[in-house]
């Protein structure tokens, strides 16, 4: 079970990495039209999230592991399950379910990428905004 205080709380609940309250995404990640978008600021405890312009640029790293891990899960599911199964169509499967769950893992390696900086703190909606 999730509990506040963890770094898996809030990156499973896409919350503020500081005090596990507030959105870090203005939408859910398949509203395309939003996506990746970030509030300014904490609404709880008023956390810059834009640390600096090309800040999440690093998020790409996460986002290619998080890939990666998809494309051998699912490789490795079929090699197991179903050796018989065509590498042509194991193929396809993948580059599909890699194309349904990008936005997801988007927002996944975004929320991912500021927790490695920033940490819970239960006091967080006391103190001043860290900018």
């Amino acid at each position: 079970m999730l509990k506040k205080g963890s770094k898996i709380y809030s990156i499973v609940k896409m919350k503020c990495p500081q005090c596990h309250e507030g959105d870090f995404f203005i939408s859910k990640p398949y509203d395309l039209k939003n996506a990746g978008k970030l509030h300014e600021f904490c609404t709880f405890c008023d956390l810059k999230y834009e640390k600096e312009i090309v800040f999440y640029y690093g998020s790409m790293y996460v986002s290619y592991a998080l890939q990666v891990a998809v494309f051998v899960s699912f490789w490795t599911s079929f090699n197991l399950f179903s050796p018989t199964i065509s590498t042509g169509f194991q193929i396809g499967i993948i580059l599909l379910a890699s194309l349904l769950l990008t936005p997801y893992l988007y927002a996944i390696s975004k929320i991912t990428w500021i927790n490695l900086f920033i940490s819970f703190d239960q006091n967080a909606k006391n103190k001043k905004p860290i900018n």
